[in-house]
C-alpha cells in the first residue's frame, strides 16, 4: 500500500518541489475521476499540514492517509458485522438503525451503489478504501447528517427539536458557529416577516372581529404609521439568543439521561429529549413571549417599549401575568415535535425510495422543501393551541373580555366562533413560512462563510 501512496504524492507534485499544495491536490484528483468540495480538500490539508505551512510534504501525506486509512478501516469494521470481508444491504440497515436512522434494504443498495465499483451490490475493503481515500468523511454517520434538520431554517416559531452536533464540531468550535449563524437568520427572517407575524397575533386576538388579511394590515397601518407592522419584533428577535443557548445545553443534558455512554441517539430519544428541552427553554423565556404578545397587540403610546411594557405589566398585574397561556404552550410542543419530526422522517423515506439514485444528498431544494413542509405539518397540528395561549397572555387588554383559563377559552371559542375559531390567523402564518425558509436559508450561508463554518 506504501508504494502506492509513494506512486499517488509523485503524481500530484506536478511542480515537483517535493510537497502537495491545494491547487496541486485539487488539479490532481480531478485528472484522477476523484471530484469533491473546496472544503473537503481544505479538511485534508487542516488534518495533514503539521507544520501549517500550507503543503503537505512527503511525510506529511503519507502520515495522513496511513491515519485516515486506520479510521476507514475501524468504519468498514463496524459496519461489516458478520466479519466476511465485504459491506452488505442488510448491514448498512443494521448500522443505521443503531445511529437512530431507519431506512429500508432498497435504500441501503441506493447507499451501496455509490461506493461499489465491481456491480456486486456488496462493497469489500478495497472498493470502501478507494471511495473514502481522498474524503475526509471516514464513517456512515455522514449519511445521516445530509438528512439532519438545519438550524439555520427559522420559521418563526421556536418548537423544532434541536441540532445535532458531530465531536468534531463540538472540538473545533464549529458548533457555536453554526448556532450564531442560526441566530442571525433568525433575527433578519423574523424581522422581514414581522408585519405578517403581528397580523396573526392581531387575528388570533380579535378572533370575534370579522378581520380578513388586507383589512387588517389596512387597521393598522391607520392606527399607528407603517413602522407598526414591526410592533413586537424587537422582543421576538431578542429571544432568539436566550432561547438557542438553553434550549442547546438542556437538550445534550436529556440526551446524556437518556443514553448510556457512547450509545446514539435513537429518533424517540431525539423526539423526547427535544421536547424537554424545548418546554425548558420555553420556561426560562416565557415572559418575553408574554412581552411579545402585548406589544403587537397594544395601540399606539400604550407602552413606551420592551422595559415600560414589563414595568407596567408587573405593577397591575403581578409576576404571574407573565406565564399566563404558559400550559397550553408547553402542551403544544408535543404535537409541533413529534408531527414536525414524524413527516420529515416520511419524506425523507419517500426521497430515498423514489428519487434516490447515485446518490443519498438530496440537495438544498429538497432538504428546505421537507423542512417547511413538515414544520407546517406540526404548526397546524399545535395551532388551536397557540391560539389559545395568545389569547390568555392577551386577555387583559381586551375590553370586557372575560379573564379564563385554558379549558374555558378553548369552550368559548368554539361556542362564540365555532371550530374554525382555533385556526383564525392561520392563513397569514402559512403566508410567511416560505419567504421565512428562503430569507433565513440565504442569510444561514452567508453567515457561515462568514464565520468560516466548514460545508458538508
Amino acid at each position: 500500500m506504501e508504494s502506492l501512496y509513494e506512486d499517488l504524492f509523485l503524481y500530484l507534485d506536478f511542480d515537483e518541489d517535493g510537497a502537495v499544495d491545494i491547487s496541486e491536490l485539487q488539479e490532481g484528483l480531478e485528472d484522477l475521476g476523484v471530484t469533491q468540495s473546496w472544503e473537503n480538500d481544505q479538511k485534508i490539508f487542516t488534518t495533514g499540514d503539521a507544520n501549517k505551512d500550507g503543503k503537505l510534504d512527503f511525510e506529511e501525506f503519507m502520515k495522513y492517509l496511513k491515519d485516515h486509512e486506520k479510521k476507514m478501516k475501524l468504519a468498514f469494521r463496524s459496519l461489516d458485522k458478520n466479519n466476511d470481508g465485504k459491506i452488505e444491504p442488510s448491514e448498512i440497515v443494521q448500522s443505521l438503525q443503531m445511529l437512530g436512522l431507519q431506512i429500508s434494504e432498497k435504500q441501503a443498495k441506493l447507499i451501496l451503489q455509490s461506493i461499489d465499483s465491481d456491480g456486486t451490490m456488496t462493497v469489500d475493503w478495497n472498493e470502501w478504501r478507494d471511495y473514502f481515500l481522498f474524503n475526509p468523511v471516514s464513517d456512515i454517520e455522514e449519511i445521516i447528517r445530509f438528512w439532519k434538520h438545519s438550524t439555520g431554517i427559522d420559521i418563526g416559531d421556536s418548537l423544532t427539536i434541536p441540532d445535532e452536533f458531530t465531536e468534531d464540531e463540538k472540538k473545533s468550535g464549529q458548533w457555536w458557529r453554526q448556532l450564531l449563524a442560526g441566530g442571525v437568520a433568525g433575527a433578519v427572517s423574523r424581522t422581514s416577516t414581522a408585519p405578517l407575524d403581528r397580523l396573526k397575533v392581531m387575528m388570533q386576538v380579535h378572533g370575534s372581529k370579522s378581520m380578513n388579511i388586507f383589512g387588517g394590515f389596512r387597521q393598522m397601518v391607520k392606527e399607528g404609521g407603517i413602522r407598526s407592522l414591526w410592533r413586537g419584533n424587537g422582543t421576538n428577535v431578542i429571544k432568539i439568543a436566550p432561547e438557542t443557548a438553553v434550549k442547546f445545553w438542556a437538550y445534550e443534558q436529556y440526551k446524556k439521561l437518556l443514553t448510556e455512554e457512547g450509545q446514539k441517539l435513537g429518533t424517540f430519544e431525539r423526539f423526547v429529549s427535544g421536547s424537554m428541552a424545548g418546554a425548558t427553554a420555553q420556561t426560562f423565556i416565557y415572559p418575553m413571549e408574554v412581552l411579545k404578545t402585548r406589544l403587537a397587540v397594544a395601540k399606539t403610546g400604550q407602552y413606551s417599549g420592551i422595559y415600560g411594557c414589563a414595568k407596567k405589566i408587573l405593577k397591575q398585574e403581578g409576576f404571574g401575568a407573565f406565564y399566563k397561556g404558559y400550559v397550553p404552550n408547553l402542551l403544544g410542543i408535543i404535537p409541533y415535535a413529534g408531527i414536525d419530526l414524524a413527516v420529515y422522517e416520511l419524506l425523507k423515506s419517500y426521497w430515498l425510495d423514489n428519487f434516490a439514485k447515485d446518490s443519498v444528498n438530496p440537495g438544498v431544494v429538497v432538504l428546505l422543501g421537507c423542512g417547511a413542509l413538515s414544520s407546517t405539518c406540526g404548526q397546524l397540528a399545535s395551532y388551536p393551541l397557540a391560539l389559545v395561549r395568545t389569547r390568555m397572555q392577551a386577555q387583559a387588554m381586551v375590553d370586557g373580555a372575560p379573564q379564563l383559563n385554558m379549558v374555558g377559552l378553548f369552550q368559548r371559542i368554539v361556542s362564540k366562533e365555532g371550530v374554525s375559531g382555533l385556526y383564525r390567523g392561520i392563513t397569514p402564518n402559512f403566508m410567511k413560512v416560505l419567504p421565512a425558509v428562503g430569507i433565513s436559508y440565504v442569510v444561514y450561508e452567508n453567515m457561515k462563510q462568514t464565520l468560516g463554518v466548514a460545508q458538508k
